[in-house]
């Protein structure tokens, strides 16, 4: 794209004449094939989601998370009763269909509707949950919640740069790496470095594609395996968009 420059012959940003501002989210549950994502309700869920996590044979799943691990059903009451309540960020509890259980939460966060920029965040999946169908349409709903109803034009992804299974998955839902933020944060007594990832607005449409194909029943065989892999499919379906656009 061609820059822009002002009367002064400095060179500016695209214009955005019609920019509203995107919407705050609400507590509706959103609801797919596989899972419905509700907003955190200890009575509802605090005992499926204690029971799913001591599945993990060791607190590992904890190391890159501001809070836990939880030794007691009733710390784990403790903990979410303090973010139930929240609006940023505001937890969603992820629901299997199938079972009716609640197996991991995860929440929008660092909310700003001005800009519109909204990130995905505090993801904490049990072991039922990790490498599911289910995981991977969590991320899409909350995705498609903010793109299409919402009106977000950016959506984040940081992690801890040391979490490289949180960096592979990233890149896995089609974030695009955007650099490291040095000595971003302090938690757990220790120094953060922050890896930022986004997907932007115009990029919502290739990745929708591909997510849908990848969601799609026939994309799994008669075992639950995977036919073709989430980031081939994205990835043919950006190249079609890049191609089409030229």
């Amino acid at each position: 794209m061609e820059p822009r420059f002002n009367e002064f012959m400095q060179a500016i940003g695209e214009p955005l004449p019609h920019w509203r501002g995107a919407q705050a989210p609400g507590r509706e549950p959103l609801i797919g094939s596989y899972c419905r994502l509700e907003a955190v309700d200890v009575e509802r869920h605090a005992e499926d989601l204690y029971a799913a996590y001591s599945q993990a044979k060791d607190p590992r799943d904890w190391t890159y998370l501001v809070a836990g691990p939880f030794d007691s059903l009733d710390a784990y009451r403790e903990y979410l009763t303090r973010i139930a309540g929240l609006t940023d960020p505001l937890h969603y509890a992820v629901i299997d269909l199938a079972s009716g259980a609640a197996l991991g939460t995860l929440s929008l966060m660092r909310i700003d509707p001005a800009n519109g920029v909204i990130e995905v965040g505090c993801i904490t999946f049990s072991p039922l949950l990790k490498q599911t169908r289910i995981a991977s349409e969590a991320i899409f709903l909350l995705m498609k919640y903010a793109f299409e109803d919402l009106g977000y034009r950016r959506f984040e992804w940081k992690c801890d740069t040391l979490n490289a299974p949180s960096r592979a998955a990233a890149l896995r839902f089609g974030f695009s790496f955007e650099g490291i933020f040095r000595q971003a944060i302090v938690y757990r007594g220790r120094n953060r470095d922050t890896a930022w990832f986004s997907i932007i607005d115009p990029e919502w449409p290739a990745l929708r594609a591909g997510f849908m194909q990848w969601l799609a029943a026939s994309n799994f065989d008669a075992h639950g395996q995977q036919l073709e892999r989430l980031a081939d499919l994205i990835a043919r379906q950006r190249a079609s968009a890049a191609k089409s656009g030229s």
